[in-house]
Order: structure tokens, then sequence, then C-alpha cells
């Protein structure tokens, strides 16, 4: 492997990771462990965090790769690229004021509301980039 392609298999695990974490999180929460979903949420924003770092690295190191499908897979990728692109964007200020009003300000209820919005964004953002790391690395040429 190249060090482009691990820093992406690390991408895909940081995400992959992030994913698990608001998964278990999620089910913390409804189960009423707080001290475990605390924990869990901060496990899934510490993986976005490095995940974040890792990306940039990559992008600043090494040239972006082409998508190697053909026909309509390429639009798929594509789309799902794009969606993943802007949503990610979305993260970071979704998941800190998410973050802000439970653990700084213990406005649990506008937390509550605010992560019925935050959780499906960050988990489909988490899933969709290894989806396109599966697609762009491992997709038979």
């Amino acid at each position: 492997m190249t060090p482009s392609e691990i820093l992406a298999a690390n991408n895909a695990f940081l995400n992959a990771s992030s994913g698990v974490c608001l998964a278990l999180a999620v089910g913390a929460i409804r189960r009423g462990d707080r001290a475990l979903h605390r924990k869990l949420m901060l496990g899934a924003l510490g993986c976005s965090a490095l995940f974040l770092t890792s990306y940039l690295i990559r992008v600043a190191l090494y040239p972006s790769r082409p998508f190697p499908g053909h026909g309509a897979v390429r639009a798929v990728y594509f789309t799902l690229l794009l969606s993943h692109m802007l949503l990610a964007m979305a993260v970071p200020p979704l998941a800190l004021r998410t973050l802000w009003l439970a653990e700084f300000k213990q406005r649990f209820e506008e937390h509550r509301r605010l992560a019925r919005i935050t959780f499906p964004v960050w988990m489909y953002v988490s899933v969709t980039g290894v989806l396109v790391y599966a697609m762009l690395f491992h997709w038979p040429a």
C-alpha cells in the first residue's frame, strides 16, 4: 500500500469508528445511561476530528485519485460523493453546537432537539465516507 492508500484506509476506519460510536451512544441514551452516552459521543467527536486531520494531510500531500468505475456506477459514485461532501461540511458546526448545549450549558431539551438533526446527518456522513472509500480504492477496474 502507498502512503496515500494507508491514509485513505485510516480515514475510512475513523469514519466507521465514528459511526459505531454514534450508534452505540444513541442506544446508551435510550437506556438512560447518560455517562456512557457522553463517553461515546466524545469518542465519535474524537474520531471525526482525527479523520478531518488525516484527510487534510492526505489531500495536502497526495493528488486526488480518479474514480475507476464507468457507466451508471460512476453517476452513483459522484452523487454519493457530492451528498457526502455537502453534509460533511454541516457536521462540525452541528456536532459542536449539540455538544455545547449539553456539556457546557446543560440545556438538554435544546440539545435533544438539535441532536435529532445532527445524528442522522453525522451518521450518513460516517457511512457514506466508508462507501466512498470502498468505491474509490476497491472498485474493480
